[in-house]
């Protein structure tokens, strides 16, 4: 392979090719974040948190749930159950507010602001 100049139109193509990667946001964004860093990203996780958007269904279903979990808790005294609603709950508390702010109208991060 010669150490020159290329020709004038396979320096366009070239040329062409790098405009176009640089327009690229998605590789722009995988190459920035590049980290040696393993383990859970605090930043990632607060993203995902915000832009969770539940449907009335999985709230509904979450809820019933956790409402049969309390009252297994209640009636057994099983140790699992108490600790499952433990760990159910503030899930289907969390998302509720957040389907209702939905429905309300308030306008949050889905909306794009």
């Amino acid at each position: 392979m010669s150490l020159g100049r290329l020709p004038e139109h396979e320096q366009h193509i070239l040329d062409e090719i790098e405009r176009s990667l640089r327009r690229d946001r998605r590789l722009n964004r995988l190459l920035r974040g590049r980290r040696t860093r393993r383990g859970p990203d605090p930043k990632r996780f607060a993203a995902r948190v915000a832009r969770c958007d539940p449907r009335g269904r999985t709230v509904a279903l979450l809820a019933v749930m956790s409402a049969a979990l309390m009252v297994t808790g209640l009636v057994t005294a099983a140790p699992w159950a108490m600790w499952t609603f433990a760990v159910v709950w503030p899930v289907v508390v969390f998302l509720g507010f957040r389907l209702l702010s939905r429905w309300s109208g308030d306008a949050g991060p889905s909306d794009g602001r």
